[in-house]
């Protein structure tokens, strides 16, 4: 198989994902901490396993111009949303 054969089922099983799972997810956590509330270890460890997902597919999205904006935009919605879970929790204590 080739690299582009293989890329291509790549990037549509990350799509998938991120359209399925990982996006809904991240949106009710950006609304959560948008009113104010902290984050459970729970929603931090999705957070924690969700860039850890990105950083593996890194070389794929390099190799994919295409990719780059909705890599970018996903790395500044969950980079909002620890900013903001950190401030609330920083409220609190």
């Amino acid at each position: 198989m080739t690299t582009l054969s293989t890329d291509q089922g790549t990037i549509q099983t990350l799509l998938n994902r991120l359209a399925n799972m990982h996006l809904p997810r991240a949106l009710e956590l950006k609304d959560k901490v948008d009113r104010g509330e902290t984050l459970d270890n729970h929603e931090l460890d999705f957070l924690q396993r969700v860039l850890e997902d990105a950083r593996s597919t890194q070389n794929i999205i390099e190799r994919h111009p295409e990719l780059h904006e909705l890599a970018t935009k996903l790395v500044s919605l969950y980079s909002e949303i620890t900013r903001k879970a950190l401030q609330n929790e920083q409220k609190i204590n």
